[in-house]
Formats: structure tokens, C-alpha cells, sequence
């Protein structure tokens, strides 16, 4: 190339392209927020309905996922949803209810955090409740199947009532 010649340049994006890209964001944002949204919430129903078979985990966690619950941390789905199920066999009925989860997209992993209330009657007590309340952090992961749980943390920040007998071996959190 010599000094008067200049190296091709791309053709400037028109003005309605330009202004397309930023709204495009925003709507892959909003999309983004609404389908976490939904899985959070089509969770915590979930929990309360107690089916929680290998569709049920394929439905809600990545395959490598990470819990962490006052019942033990454990690793990898089949784990999370074993533990949830033998978790679960310990009340007879729920209740979740989550709040507005915070959201935040970055990419293909989001963050979301959520307040949480539980309430359980007991399987082995008659009619006792146990009732907590706390923070659900949640890391997700975007897979080819939508949004998957990859990593939660359920941080209880206060409990009333009468706790359930824990099987040998379980414990809280690490």
C-alpha cells in the first residue's frame, strides 16, 4: 500500500442498525431475566408437588451442579437430586415461597437472589411445623436446554418450630 492509498474500511452501520443492537440487548436481557424467572419459580413449586425423578433434575440442574443446603453440601446432579429427595421424604407436606429474585445476566451465567420462606409439616410428628426463612443465591449456567441451576446456596437466617430428625451423617453446610 503507498502513502496515498488507505485500507478498506467496513460500511458504517446504518443508523437503524445501530440503534437495533442496543434494543436487541435489552430484549436478550429481558428474555434472559423472564426465563430464570420462571425457573425459579417452577422450582420452588417443585418442591411442594414431590416428584423428583432424573427428568426432574435434568429440568432444573446442569450436570455438574452444586448444593448447598442446611442438610449438607453435595456435588453433581444425581447427588443434589438424591439429596433433595431423601431431603423432601422428611416432611409429610411444603409450602416455598420465594420473593423477586435479582438478577443479574452476564453472558451465559446469571446470578440470582431471592428471599425465601419454607414451611414443612413434619412426617414423623403429629402435625408438627418447621417453618424458615432466609436467602436463596443461585448461579445458572444457559445450556442447550434453557437455563440450569449450576451452583445454590439456601442461607436460613432464622427458623421456628421443630426442626426434623436428620439421618446419621447429615449435617450443615460446609
Amino acid at each position: 500500500m503507498t502513502a496515498n492509498e488507505t485500507a478498506p474500511t467496513a460500511p458504517a452501520p446504518s443508523t437503524a442498525e445501530a440503534t437495533r443492537r442496543p434494543t436487541e440487548r435489552q430484549l436478550r436481557l429481558l428474555v434472559d431475566r423472564a426465563e430464570i424467572t420462571d425457573l425459579l419459580g417452577r422450582y420452588l413449586r417443585s418442591l411442594d408437588e414431590g416428584v423428583f425423578d432424573d427428568a426432574w433434575g435434568r429440568a432444573f440442574y446442569a450436570e455438574d451442579a452444586m448444593a448447598r443446603m442446611p442438610i449438607g453440601t453435595v456435588r453433581g446432579r444425581d447427588a443434589v437430586v438424591a439429596r433433595i429427595r431423601e431431603g423432601m421424604a422428611l416432611f409429610d407436606r411444603t409450602v416455598h415461597l420465594g420473593g423477586t429474585a435479582v438478577i443479574e445476566v452476564d453472558g451465559d451465567r446469571a446470578t440470582a437472589r431471592a428471599p425465601q420462606l419454607s414451611t414443612h409439616v413434619l412426617a414423623d410428628g403429629p402435625q408438627a411445623l418447621f417453618v424458615s426463612g432466609g436467602q436463596a443465591d443461585t448461579e445458572l449456567v444457559r445450556t442447550p436446554d434453557g437455563w440450569r441451576i449450576a451452583a445454590s446456596a439456601l442461607h436460613i437466617a432464622w427458623t421456628r418450630g421443630t426442626p426434623p430428625r436428620l439421618p446419621a451423617g447429615w449435617g450443615p453446610a460446609e
